[in-house]
């Protein structure tokens, strides 16, 4: 709509020109939801992500006792400066370490453990006892390991970079008959064995000095990447991965940079001193030098059938001005609704933006619109600014189907939700939107100029 403006020789919206509306629309959709959610019922399958197992499910089936604990290496720790592989927490003391937090206070860095981790003063570490070996975690002490109170939110964020896997040895595998740690998880696949079942029971000892045979199961961590990388390989079979892997978050550590990005462009959008495209550009690449979302990321993130309907829209709403369709448009809106109060003609424009949003993308019907509202506002004498912040407003009320918006699309999968869901809560909700709008738009932006 800004563009729209703009091509018309009119100033462009101010930045917080939406913000009114949106706050009122806000607050009737928090409390529209939590009296109508009740019309969604539970729409989960049974056979769902809630039946999957989960990270706790796992360590519970290999006997790792008790939940995972959180150490912090001392100043005067004899650890300081030793790896992993060096120190063997597995053999010595009983416990494996999942996890390893480090750097300063205000930028940690979470990485999964194996042997090569060096370990340095202030470091977190997430350990597990093995099975029957819980007692030993109280002597961890002993060696400048501090342990530190942690919460359950402290082990779900860790969980979405740093998970755990089930890896079954085939029966034709080479590995068949070796030891875990012949395996070489840890340098060929950066995961580290942390339980084995030999036909169906937990093996009592370290994992590393198991010999394992097929139909063995070897419980590994490691970060998400490395354990989906390991779904390719052939020497073992990769299970059902747990439930967390659905919630990860491969560059968890960029966190910071991210809402960086984000701030830097919503100050340029603010400011104005760089088009609100270039500015969206700008954060773009300092996702992408800052590390927080790789090429082939950011090329899947794209929705190409939304850019695509975009594209072509552009044109079809060009050659609608072109031919006189947009006015021809205009006319017939007026003809219908142009002796009725102003509050009318603009729930029209909402209305009929509202119902070309059912079968195209939310901004494709903006692009549509946009000149249509525009000519309605000059044959009426009118601002066009309400005319067009109505169609804005009416193209993000995309509520009554899951092809209006491609937000809508994305939480289809996750919620469960079907194409009725849309119609039964949206319809309602978009027709109470309109009302508000209707009623709004005239109070906030003068009609006339």
């Amino acid at each position: 709509m800004n563009a729209e403006l703009v091509r018309h020789g009119l100033q462009p919206f101010g930045f917080f020109a939406p913000t009114p509306f949106g706050l009122v629309v806000l607050a009737l959709g928090i409390g529209y939801m939590l009296l109508a959610r009740r019309w969604l019922g539970d729409a989960t399958p049974s056979g769902g992500t809630a039946s999957r197992q989960t990270i706790a499910d796992l360590l519970a089936a290999y006997a790792l006792s008790g939940d995972p604990r959180r150490v912090v290496v001392d100043a005067d720790s004899e650890l300081g400066g030793r790896t992993l592989a060096e120190l063997d927490l597995a053999r010595t003391h009983g416990v494996v370490v999942l996890s390893v937090e480090t750097g300063p206070r205000w930028h940690r860095v979470l990485n999964a453990a194996d042997g090569t981790t060096r370990l340095t003063a202030g470091d977190a570490l997430t350990v597990q006892a093995l099975a029957g070996r819980s007692g030993q975690l109280e002597q961890l002490a002993s060696l400048g390991l501090m342990e530190v109170a942690a919460t359950p939110e402290d082990f779900a964020q860790q969980t979405r970079q740093v998970g755990v896997a089930e890896l079954m040895v085939p029966p034709t595998s080479v590995t068949d008959g070796l030891k875990v740690r012949d395996l070489d998880l840890i340098r060929r696949h950066q995961l580290t064995a942390i339980g084995v079942r030999h036909r169906g029971k937990v093996v009592a000892e370290t994992p590393a000095s198991v010999r394992v045979d097929s139909g063995d199961t070897i419980l590994v961590t490691g970060e998400w990447a490395a354990i989906q990388r390991f779904g390719r390989r052939s020497d073992l079979v990769l299970l059902d991965l747990p439930a967390e892997v659905e919630e990860t978050a491969p560059a968890g550590n960029q966190a910071r940079f991210a809402l960086a990005s984000l701030l830097v462009m919503v100050v340029l959008m603010v400011t104005g001193w760089v088009p609100n495209v270039l500015a969206a550009l700008i954060e773009a690449l300092l996702m992408g030098a800052t590390g927080c979302i790789d090429m082939p990321s950011a090329y899947r993130a794209i929705h190409w059938p939304t850019l695509l309907v975009i594209v072509g829209m552009l044109p079809f709403a060009q050659a609608l001005e072109r031919t006189g369709g947009v006015d021809l448009a205009a006319q017939g809106l007026l003809a219908l609704v142009g002796g009725a109060p102003p509050g009318v003609v603009l729930a029209a424009i909402f209305a009929a933006t509202a119902l070309i949003g059912l079968f195209v993308s939310n901004t494709a019907t903006a692009v549509l619109m946009a000149p249509v509202a525009i000519a309605t506002a000059t044959q009426l004498g009118a601002s066009p600014y309400p005319f067009a912040m109505t169609v804005a407003l009416a193209a993000s009320a995309a509520f009554m189907t899951p092809v209006s918006s491609p937000v809508n699309t994305l939480i289809v999968e996750p919620g469960r939700y079907r194409f009725s869901d849309f119609l039964k809560l949206g319809t309602p909700f978009t027709i109470l939107v309109m009302i508000v709008v209707a009623i709004m738009v005239p109070l906030v932006m003068p009609l006339h100029p």
